[in-house]
């Protein structure tokens, strides 16, 4: 039985109408850019996610960099962010400039190490950008503690939903920054980004950098850029948000039915599967387990016809556009050895028992 990574049509199936009646509405009205289906979402978001402020931009990628052009980050400045992260994490930083600092990821919750951090702290630091990693926060009490006053960007690109002691992901630093990539829990139709904030006075300011640093008809203070979120995506993403807490909730049934199968197959100790961090709020936008042989065991499941992905092969800071950095393998070693032995099983909401069996009945094979 084939098990794919990720099946979009298993949502879309029972919003399809309703998807499509908001399109249609909005194709009438012919209101693409920004108006009031942007602006109800940005409230809608901002409630669910129990933050004063919430802007939608173009992508996840953008709704990073704004956050740094917002502070001002540009050549000659430092920003601390974790080496096992999506790419965007530190390329924001390299395009304004500014020079990524790599720190280490915990073993566990793969998310930066605060004691790591606060020894990386200069008098070049502008910023610090925590990853809550593959759907589950960071440390944000600890982070805190250690940047010492130094602003925090979450990274909540993989997170939405998840939640630190109580607290949602991109309520807790000065600017949290989420993706809607259609891969990610609450996803779009494309590209489509949103940073939230509790500073009124940042929150107007990101919403001229967005429109090129636009504050009235065609009067620029600042230099900005074209980061509007399409009217479109807002359309789409009003429709799945009230469904997102339920897709979540799928996903952390599997994932605790994962557990239970991959025990009884006795493949604990070979296979080691995530662990949810107590009031972490996992919302599992990938299910990543580590695993000996995990190359061979990849090419083994996809051979089988089961999807699985590796996230991330090559940390940020032994990638070659970052050579110059001066990094040498070895440098940040529980990154390194993560990305040796990661990889994401199947794990969205709509999946069935007898295909979480069939993934874990294919790994118990290979190691047969």
């Amino acid at each position: 039985m084939a098990v794919p990574l990720l099946d979009l049509t298993r949502q879309y199936g029972p919003l399809r109408d309703e998807i499509l009646g908001s399109i249609d509405a909005l194709c009438s009205s012919q209101r693409f850019i920004l108006g009031a289906e942007v602006e109800a979402f940005e409230n809608e978001a901002a409630a669910a996610l129990e933050v004063e402020h919430a802007i939608g931009v173009s992508s996840g990628t953008d709704a990073l960099l704004i956050a740094l052009m917002a502070l001002g980050v540009g050549p000659g400045d430092e920003v601390i962010v974790p080496t096992f992260t999506f790419f965007a994490t530190a390329g924001v930083v390299s395009r304004l400039g500014a020079v990524p600092v790599f720190v280490d990821v915990d073993p566990i919750d793969y998310c930066l190490v605060a004691e790591q951090v606060a020894v990386k702290i200069s008098s070049r630091t502008k910023a610090i950008i925590p990853v809550h990693l593959y759907g589950q926060a960071a440390d944000m009490e600890s982070l805190s503690a250690a940047a010492a006053g130094v602003p925090i960007i979450e990274d909540c690109a993989q997170a939405w939903g998840a939640s630190f002691r109580g607290k949602n992901v991109g309520s807790m630093g000065l600017m949290g920054a989420f993706s809607f990539f259609p891969s990610k829990n609450l996803g779009c139709f494309g590209d489509g980004g949103l940073v939230t904030t509790n500073d009124g006075q940042l929150a107007a300011h990101l919403r001229e950098l967005r429109m090129h640093g636009q504050s009235g008809p065609y009067l620029h203070p600042v230099v900005g850029g074209n980061f509007r979120l399409d009217a479109l995506q807002a359309a789409v993403l009003r429709v799945k948000l009230p469904h997102v807490d339920s897709w979540i909730q799928g996903r952390r049934r599997n994932a605790a039915l994962y557990g239970e199968f991959l025990d009884d197959a006795g493949l604990l100790g070979r296979v080691e599967p995530p662990e949810a961090v107590a009031d972490r709020g996992h919302t599992f936008n990938q299910y990543v387990i580590r695993c000996e042989r995990r190359d061979d065991l990849l090419a083994f499941l996809r051979d089988a016809g089961i999807g699985c992905a590796v996230y991330y092969p090559l940390p940020l800071h032994l990638q070659p556009c970052f050579e110059e950095l001066g990094y040498r393998e070895g440098d940040l070693p529980n990154s390194e050895l993560a990305s040796t032995q990661v990889l994401a099983l199947p794990v969205f909401g709509e999946l069935g028992d007898g295909e979480l069996r069939e993934v874990v009945d294919r790994v118990a094979e290979f190691y047969r």
